[in-house]
């Protein structure tokens, strides 16, 4: 697969992506939130709450989204390893680990004050696992790409 068409496919598979945080944050939880809303009425004052806590969830995850397709244009321009993709790699995971936590808290806080269901901060915190090891390896991959672009740095000196 050349790299302009390995390009071509991930900004396929981040517009698609995109359009399904849209779906998920623009339809599926507010439906889901009225629903539950309206069956457990005693919890109707936890809806704004955690509309907005939701949707700002959603702030980073569309910045990584943003990341990604600047990752994917380099890839395409023949720009693989990179430090510019390095440091886009290291924001990610920067920006995975601190959503992780953010949610975490947030659900702990809302558990607290009596917000939020036992349950739903067990769900919660598969979640956090996956952020953190979305983290972690786009840690490892900054890494990898930062000394890959120093070995390329060095091999093209030596032409």
């Amino acid at each position: 697969m050349s790299q302009k068409s390995l390009s071509k496919w991930m900004k396929l598979i981040l517009f698609i992506f995109g359009l399904f945080g849209i779906a998920l944050f623009g339809v599926i939880v507010p439906v889901v939130g009225l629903d539950l809303k309206d069956t457990y009425p005693e919890f109707a004052y936890a809806f704004v709450p955690w509309m907005i806590f939701i949707f700002i969830t959603a702030v980073p995850c569309y910045a990584v989204l943003v990341i990604g397709w600047k990752v994917a244009s380099s890839i395409g321009d023949d720009e693989s390893f990179s430090n510019a993709n390095a440091r886009r790699l290291k924001h990610v995971s920067v920006l995975a680990l601190a959503t992780s936590v953010y949610y975490f808290a947030g659900n702990v806080v809302f558990l607290l004050l009596n917000m939020n269901h036992p349950g739903t901060l067990i769900v919660s915190l598969f979640i956090t696992f996956i952020g953190i090891a979305i983290s972690a390896a786009s840690a490892i991959l900054s890494y990898l790409v930062k000394k890959a672009a120093k070995l390329q740095e060095e091999s093209d000196l030596t032409i």
